[in-house]
């Protein structure tokens, strides 16, 4: 009778127990306030503008200097921590110095 009365606590009570709190958890949970989605969006419409001009700060500095990259330009050159791949000497060197390791 008592591993009965486990199994029951076990399969039905408690799994009934932890979904009646998570649905109420649900409930109280804080949404969005429409201030909240106003705030959102005048911040997703500056960071787009923020872009726009960054891209047109990149065009005017690569017009005036022929070596100058944009970001976006070859996004492949660089590695992933923020080093250029672009000299063939430097990728060189790393690989030997891996294989070393």
């Amino acid at each position: 009778m008592e591993g009965v009365l486990a199994i029951i606590c076990i399969f039905i009570i408690l799994p009934g127990m932890v979904f009646h709190y998570i649905t109420k958890w649900k409930q109280n949970a804080p949404s969005l306030t429409t201030e909240d989605e106003g705030l959102l969006d005048d911040m997703y419409n500056t960071a787009r503008r923020l872009e726009e001009r960054l891209h047109t700060i990149e065009r005017i500095v690569a017009a005036d200097n022929p070596d100058f990259l944009p970001r976006d330009v070859q996004p492949d050159l660089l590695g992933h921590d923020g080093d250029d791949y672009r000299d063939s000497d430097r990728i060189g060197n790393r690989i030997s110095s891996r294989e070393r390791i």
